[in-house]
């Protein structure tokens, strides 16, 4: 009798260590479940329909491919793209919750005396997309027919010209903004929620101009019966479009925006993490699809060399230095 009692009092301790054993092993075990499990979230700082969400888009399905995992495009709007990179930035750090922005990320240290995050702090560092070319638009039934009656008619106007913008802070004001000063005249500027609404109203012909991305525009201009186009804002014309000419050769001297977009994750989320993402993110840039789609909108990614975590922190930093100089000149506050 005694022998089975013992026998039994061992059985019993043997279960109970199993039990503790498999009770320390279980979060060990979920710990080590592989990324990712469950959809990631793109967050894009502006209105669907625009040109960062459009590259959002194009990007979402073939990262997501290379991830094993649905990629989700969300639109978080408002404050001048500034609340998109604030939740990111507060989001948990498990590369479940990224950023697509565009070089909105350099300005709005200078814009804003009040940001909820910090660009060169707050954010882990995927990679850089694209640079994107920008287009000088008016309404089809605008009295200009070429840059230099252009000129001439704002001139003479000066602001009763409306000029059309995806909100304070958005690339669109700034390449307004720069335009303005450059031929030294103050137009009427006309903020809206996005740079789709914007370009729709001066298809409309409710307001005059507009300068926005070539991934908004291309498709209207290449339409030909909607606006008019004055000029692209890089230095050298576009292959896509190579009877435009620049605002740098009709007489903007030095006039260049383009318009760059990285990807990012909140500080603290995992390397490895980061390292799945970065690839994803090179697949798609190499994804034929993707390629023919930035061909079609006069834009091309960057550089496989400029898409790492150290291009876009190296960029980042000179863009905010950059810019912070040309908005403090410029005395230009969003708050």
């Amino acid at each position: 009798m005694k022998a089975t009692k013992n026998w039994k009092t061992r059985a019993v301790l043997a279960a109970s260590l199993g039990a503790c054993l498999l009770a320390v092993q279980a979060p060990a075990t979920a710990q080590q479940a592989p990324w990712p499990d469950k959809p990631i979230t793109m967050v894009v700082p502006y209105s669907a329909g625009g040109p960062t969400d459009v590259v959002a888009r194009m990007l979402a399905i073939p990262m997501g491919k290379s991830l094993g995992q649905t990629v989700i495009v969300e639109n978080t709007v408002g404050a001048g793209g500034t609340i998109a990179p604030g939740r990111v930035a507060k989001a948990a750090p498990n590369g479940y919750t990224i950023l697509i922005h565009h070089m909105g990320m350099a300005t709005a240290p200078a814009l804003y005396k009040k940001l909820s995050y910090d660009p060169l702090k707050d954010f882990e560092y995927v990679g850089q997309v694209m640079d994107v070319p920008m287009t000088l638009l008016s309404r089809k039934d605008f009295p200009a027919n070429n840059f230099q009656e252009l000129l001439a008619y704002v001139k003479a106007n000066k602001d009763k010209v409306t000029l059309a913008n995806a909100g304070i802070g958005a690339v669109s004001q700034l390449c307004g903004m720069l335009f303005a000063h450059q031929i030294g005249v103050q137009l009427t500027t006309v903020p809206y929620k996005g740079a789709g609404p914007a370009l729709n109203d001066v298809m409309g012909g409710q307001v005059d101009l507009v300068c926005d991305q070539t991934t908004q525009t291309a498709p209207v201009i290449k339409d030909g019966n909607r606006v008019k186009v004055f000029g692209v804002t890089t230095p050298k014309r576009l292959s896509s479009m190579p009877n435009i000419p620049t605002l740098d050769e009709q007489g903007l001297k030095g006039f260049d925006v383009k318009v760059w977009h990285g990807i990012y994750a909140p500080k603290g989320t995992p390397p490895a993490v980061m390292q799945k993402l970065n690839t994803a993110l090179r697949a798609a840039l190499q994804d034929d699809m993707v390629k023919h789609r930035f061909a079609e909108l006069s834009t091309e990614a960057v550089p496989m060399d400029k898409v790492t975590p150290e291009a876009l922190r190296t960029h980042l930093a000179a863009e905010t230095e950059k810019w912070g100089k040309v908005i403090r000149a410029a005395g230009v506050q969003a708050d």
